[in-house]
């Protein structure tokens, strides 16, 4: 048995470098390390998707004359609901709708 979870362990370290993908007591700790930056970068990694539509999205609107934020609140007064996610969507799929939204939004801001 012990044989047996030590092979699993060695098994599930294939790649790492070195002894972390030979030795079990090394294999055991690189595997922990990799479930803690795993769950941890799980996290972080909606983060990061959220910061990239926001940049995406940005870049479109600039275009048209506005600003992220100015761009974001007057679709707030304009009571259209898009989340970020698929308002980048849009700006690089779809420009033409894309263009039409902010159209909408430039026109509650005046």
């Amino acid at each position: 048995m012990a044989n047996k979870r030590r092979k699993k362990v060695i098994k599930k370290a294939k790649g790492y470098l070195n002894a972390r993908s030979k030795k079990y007591k090394a294999a055991k700790e690189a595997l922990m390390k990799a479930g803690t930056y795993a769950y941890r970068d799980r996290k972080t990694k909606k983060r990061t998707m959220r910061a990239l539509w926001q940049i995406r999205i940005n870049a479109k609107v600039r275009e048209h004359g506005l600003s992220y934020s100015r761009f974001i609140h007057s679709l707030k007064l304009a009571k259209i609901e898009i989340d970020r996610k698929v308002l980048s969507e849009l700006a690089i799929e779809n420009p033409k709708v894309f263009e039409n939204i902010v159209e909408k939004a430039k026109a509650e801001i005046k």
